[in-house]
């Protein structure tokens, strides 16, 4: 074990994981974050803490995730390029590892212009690949960059992200390679839509022996409209929604298209199950946290494999479900 996290004892143990992202709050109070967590605290191993997704200002991701471990729950943190150089990103590891966090993401992070303040200055000092190296030296070798001695380093299960569905599509395997050497321990995908293209990913995956190397988890979430779907395939970097999906939600309904988002989650979900290589499925239900249970439910994963309830947090605020 690297860490002990929830995340990586039920990896290891071979047993198919869930994680979920959370959306953070433009609140200063915590009661937000634990209302968020609340709906996915009992269907998911994991829970990730975003980190200015999408280049907007929330609450911190080291504040989200620091909230959740003090009440019991494993997030993950993550930590985007954009927005710190090596000295902030090397210090926010140590804070968050001290405050609780087990799991770290390394992420490049989405450019400035794709958010609502595009004049703020970008920093990209590091990118995933040499973060992720970073977090590696930091944990085994006891190490900064500099080369300077950490007092107690960090015991942190190490994740990244892969994009299966940008083109290039052969360059994509590489980049898990890359990783991988590295130090990556698991992977997270950007939502899946095209079935045919995740297993032609998984396939080069598999071949290159990287899933016996690292933890593959699969991005999936529910479309909650037509529109929704193609604001988000022409808005958000790296989302492909194949057409046939969109046809198939405008195919319904108005009123049932919701509904119909979440079946299409439900079906991709079972697919990926069977697919080899894969460990577990993300979550990701931006602004419908609520249909994360019925989804996990529906998908025939439930139960999930820790049966300990989250607590309620030292200061007071109720973090367990009531």
């Amino acid at each position: 074990m690297k860490s002990g996290s929830r995340l990586e004892r039920v990896l290891r143990s071979g047993r198919f994981a869930v994680t979920a992202e959370l959306n953070p709050p433009d609140s200063a109070d915590p009661q937000a974050v634990y209302d968020h967590a609340v709906v996915l605290s009992s269907v998911c191993d994991a829970i990730n803490c975003t980190d200015a997704s999408g280049a907007n200002v929330h609450m911190s991701n080291v504040g989200v995730a620091a909230l959740l471990a003090r009440a019991g729950y494993d997030p993950v943190v993550q930590f985007a390029c954009r927005d710190r150089n090596r000295i902030s990103l090397q210090g926010d590891v140590l804070g968050a590892a001290a405050l609780g966090v087990k799991n770290v993401m390394c992420l490049t992070g989405d450019g400035v212009q794709a958010g609502d303040q595009p004049e703020a200055k970008p920093v990209f000092d590091l990118d995933s690949i040499t973060l992720i190296r970073t977090v590696k030296t930091m944990r085994d070798k006891g190490r900064f960059l500099s080369g300077r001695p950490i007092e107690s380093p960090p015991k942190v299960f190490i994740g990244g992200a892969e994009n299966p569905f940008a083109p290039p599509y052969d360059f994509r395997p590489l980049r898990v390679q890359k990783k991988v050497q590295a130090g990556v321990d698991f992977i997270q995908t950007q939502y899946c839509y095209d079935m045919p293209r995740l297993r032609e990913f998984m396939k080069q995956v598999c071949d290159m022996g990287l899933d016996k190397k690292v933890f593959i988890l699969i991005g999936v979430g529910p479309l909650r409209s037509p529109g929704a779907a193609e604001w988000m395939r022409t808005n958000v970097p790296g989302i492909v929604i194949p057409d046939a999906i969109i046809e198939r939600l405008n195919g319904v309904e108005k009123k049932k298209q919701r509904t119909e988002g979440k079946k299409v989650c439900i079906e991709i979900i079972q697919e990926v199950k069977e697919i080899a290589g894969v460990s577990g499925v993300h979550v990701m239900a931006y602004k419908q946290e609520e249909l994360v249970a019925e989804i996990v439910e529906q998908a025939g994963l439930l139960p999930r494999y820790w049966s300990r309830e989250p607590e309620t947090a030292s200061n007071g605020h109720v973090a367990s479900r009531n």
